[in-house]
Order: C-alpha cells, then structure tokens, then sequence
C-alpha cells in the first residue's frame, strides 16, 4: 500500500448553509495531498452552492433534485476520481488526524478494505467546535477502551447495531463495484445495510479515538415516525441471505439478534404512539414482543397504544 492515495471525499447536501463551510473546512484541514472533494448538492433552497462556489472553487459541485442522502451518495460515487472514498455529511466536522489515523490502520491490516473511527455527538448550533471541546477530546482520546468497538470481521456485530457512522468511513472504491451502493429504497438504515454488505467481503477496521463530530440540531432530527420499520427490514434480510455467521467463522446468536429486531420494533412503536399512530404503534409492539417478549417496555407499549386505538376509534 503505498504511503498515500488518491481519494474521493462525497459530501451529501440540503440545506446546509449555516454549516457546510466547516466541514468543507475540517476536509482540507486533513492534509491529504490528492483529494478530490465532489460536494452533491439535493436539491436545496439557500445558498449552499453559492457558499461552496466562492470559498472553495477547489471543490466539485454536482446538483441533483432532491432525493435524499443515499441517492446524492450514489451519484457522489459515481462522479469519483479516487481510489478510496471517504464520506462525511454537509453538518459534520472531520477532527485533525483523521484520514492519517485511518490510513495507518489500513496500512497495518493489508487485507481491510475499509476504516472506521469513533465519533464524539455534538449538539451544538455553532458552527466550528470551540478549543474547549477539542482539547477535551483530545484528552481523552487516549482512552482506548472508551472509544472501542467492533473492528475486524463485523458482521456478527453489524446484525446487533449500526456500530459504523457513515461520516467516519474510508474505503477502496473498488469495493463499492463489488458490493453495489446505498440503496435509495430505504428511508432509515441504507447505511446498516451497505455496510452489512461490505463486512462479507472485508474486515472493517475501527480507529478507536473520537475524531469525529457529530452534529445534532433541530434540522438533522428526522421528522415524523417512518412509515415501514426500515431497520428491522434491513437485519432481517441480511440473516435470510447469509445467516448469522461472518466469513471468519464467528457468529452472532439468534436470541441476541432477535432481542435487537425486538428493540427495533419497540422504537418503531414509541415512536409511533408519540406521534397519536396508535394502531401503528400497536402493531410494533405487537412485533417487539413476538422476538422478545420478556421486555416490559414492549408490553406496556401494547396496553397504552390498544386502549387508545380503541377510544379513537369509539370517538369516531
């Protein structure tokens, strides 16, 4: 592997001028010497292209109609010059070091075609961290077993939970030709299952120190419950096409799967019943409890949501 590649970074976008020049920002900071950096912009309103236009000239634009995250990815990748791919969203901030520590671990694991690290959740409406937040990270991020997770062949664990942000991969773009990209059909979880698709080729290495910032503000929160329950959809398929083992022979147990599909469901009710979708809501606790019916929570979901779908349904 040589000491440097060529590297494609996709930057999905809607929306995102409050933020996208720090991120743009946090990018170039990496050093990378051959970067190409595609900026897909979804369809937005306000001046996020004109932001990129004039402070990075550097940068390729490409504009799409709006069609979310997965479908601007897609066409990101498809416009990629890089040998590698590394994506991070348009309200995302990439720590220092970031790709260097990334490329090390790749270098030390030759057979991985793919990296990536932890993640530090910021809720914050400025829109580049203060020195506080970074010195503290930068503390702690010696702390190894705090930021560790599941590194290697992955699969086992990938069936459990999304244990892979998308704004912290770096991958050989050869490996999206083999195993396809995100699939535009999904609503929530299109990144759960290309990376499920990815831990059947490839161990995916995990760089354990935070060196990346995950913004939350009011507009990165999804709004309204989703109509299909895309998680549980996403694990179940992937055990009804390669089962619960992972190439290197580990594997994750049934009954542990199982209680994740019942989370899944359970969260999918919540969500629903929050909403006053109380048939909906039934209907997932329902299927919370048929995975995993010892949890209390999946049962009280079931009373709360059938005695209210009940009373509106004598109000009508």
């Amino acid at each position: 592997m040589p000491s440097h590649s060529s590297l494609s970074v996709i930057i999905p976008c809607f929306n995102a001028g409050n933020w996208i020049a720090a991120t743009l920002e946090s990018v170039y900071a990496q050093g990378w010497p051959d970067l190409d950096v595609v900026v897909v912009d979804d369809g937005s309103s306000d001046d996020s292209v004109a932001i990129v236009e004039k402070l990075f000239p550097q940068a390729r634009v490409l504009q799409q109609a709006n069609g979310g995250a997965a479908a601007a990815r897609n066409l990101g990748l498809s416009a990629a010059r890089g040998a590698w791919i590394a994506f991070v969203d348009s309200d995302d901030i990439w720590l220092p070091g970031k790709l260097a520590a990334q490329w090390q671990a790749l270098r030390a694991q030759p057979d991985a075609r793919m990296a990536c690290t932890a993640w530090h959740v910021w809720e914050c409406l400025n829109p580049r961290p203060d020195s506080a937040l970074l010195e503290r990270l930068a503390r702690e991020a010696s702390d190894t077993a705090r930021w560790s997770g599941p590194s290697g062949w992955i699969y086992p664990q990938l069936l459990l939970d999304c244990q892979v942000w998308t704004s912290t991969v770096l991958a050989q773009a050869s490996l999206f030709a083999e195993i396809g990209t995100f699939d535009t059909g999904l609503r929530i979880g299109e990144d759960l299952d290309l990376w499920l698709r990815a831990s059947r080729v490839t161990p995916i290495v995990r760089v354990p120190r935070p060196l990346a910032l995950y913004r939350m503000h009011p507009d990165s929160i999804t709004k309204g419950p989703p109509t299909e329950n895309y998680q549980a959809m996403v694990i179940t398929r992937a055990v009804n096409q390669w089962g619960y083992k992972s190439p290197d022979g580990c594997a994750a147990r049934k009954c542990d799967v199982d209680r994740a599909l019942a989370a899944t469901w359970r969260d999918f009710a919540g969500a629903h019943h929050a909403a006053g979708n109380y048939s909906s809501a039934r209907s997932g606790a329902w299927q919370s409890l048929q995975r995993d019916w010892r949890q209390a929570r999946g049962w009280l979901l079931l009373a709360r949501s059938a005695v209210r779908d009940i009373a509106q349904g004598v109000q009508r």
